[in-house]
């Protein structure tokens, strides 16, 4: 049985009451504390963040809209499903685009391409819907969406659409000489 110690012996001893523990701050809180100090601060979340399918596709100004550059999105885990047989489909979709005034928001675009993985369409049929989405959203001075889905019974198809706002002409190609890969190694 451990003995209660005098006053005057306790006075002598180290500070180890409660109060004095909960002063003193535990090494797991102390590095939280660090942590948070040195953590950027949280963005505010939309009162509607989005975390599941949707057809609404978001657009922001161009940040450059003075000249022409191209803006390429690869999509390589496209789903839908066929709809006559219900089998899934999958493709590969490159999107290059010269935006104008608007350029399409990234997470809107992710959420929109999600929203077809329950739907049954046709290659030729989402393709084409794909573009004209975009185009309504962003206005863009061209737009080319490459689909390339995978085999289904022995046959590969490449689906490519396009749209050229009107009055619009690209810029000269400038073709640069190329130049074969150096290392830096001496050989």
């Amino acid at each position: 049985m451990a003995k209660t110690p005098s006053p005057k012996a306790a006075a002598a001893l180290p500070k180890t009451s409660a109060a004095a523990t909960a002063a003193k701050p535990k090494p797991a809180a102390r590095k939280a504390k660090a942590t948070a100090e040195l953590a950027p601060p949280m963005r505010e979340m939309p009162p509607n963040p989005p975390s599941r399918p949707s057809k609404e596709l978001h657009a922001f100004p161009n940040p450059a809209p003075e000249r022409d550059y191209v803006i390429q999105f690869q999509v390589p885990e496209f789903t839908c499903h066929c709809p006559l047989t219900g089998q899934p489909d999958f493709a590969h979709f490159t999107i290059d685009m010269i935006a104008d005034k608007h350029c399409v928001e990234l997470k809107s675009l992710k959420m929109y391409f999600w929203s077809y993985r329950d739907e049954g369409a046709f290659h030729e049929k989402v393709t084409n819907t794909i573009l004209e989405d975009i185009v309504r959203v962003t206005q863009p001075r061209f737009i080319r969406i490459t689909a390339k889905w995978y085999v289904r019974g022995g046959i590969y198809t490449n689906v490519v659409v396009e749209h050229q706002k009107k009055g619009w002409k690209p810029a000269p190609r400038v073709d640069l000489p190329t130049h074969g890969f150096e290392s830096g190694l001496l050989r």
